[in-house]
């Protein structure tokens, strides 16, 4: 891989790593939005959620202003689908930017490991139903988001195992 970041001795490659990554992110204006990871028993596949539109999306959303993730995370999910929220992680695992499928804005998606204390929802305009996919299970009858999109092929369950 060849690096366009200047060459340091003080910090060696992770920051050259670091400043390639930042230097591939177009420099736009991006709405940040935090998705919950929460993962089935098995640890093995993750939540989506089907939007009244039919599409499949993460649950989650916008970051307010001065809100902190944790919070945020906990709010839309209870906006969302009335799911209580027990634990999210300190550390995003997946992140995305995307364009706007209905405008020429940009976004950012970061994703947190999120436990909740059960899937039993109430639906809204934003979640009718759920299901637990990956990779090989989603199937093609599925209208995803681009969060979903994106994060299908880059999920891999031995990050997540507890052992």
């Amino acid at each position: 891989m060849n690096f366009s970041a200047p060459e340091t001795t003080r910090l060696g490659t992770p920051y050259k790593i670091i400043v390639y990554v930042m230097e591939t992110i177009p420099q736009r204006f991006y709405r940040v939005s935090v998705k919950a990871l929460i993962l089935n028993e098995a640890r093995d596949s993750f939540l989506i959620c089907q939007e009244d539109n039919g599409k499949w999306e993460l649950p989650g959303g916008g970051l307010e202003w001065g809100e902190d993730v944790k919070t945020c995370i906990t709010r839309e999910l209870q906006e969302e689908m009335g799911l209580a929220t027990t634990w999210v992680a300190d550390r995003p695992s997946y992140f995305f930017t995307f364009n706007f499928e209905s405008s020429a804005g940009y976004g950012a998606n970061v994703l947190y490991e999120t436990t909740i204390e059960d899937t039993h929802f109430t639906p809204s305009s934003e979640c009718v139903q759920i299901a637990f996919v990956n990779r090989e299970t989603v199937g093609n009858d599925k209208k995803l988001f681009s969060a979903v999109q994106q994060l299908l092929p880059v999920f891999d369950s031995v990050l997540h195992r507890l052992d």
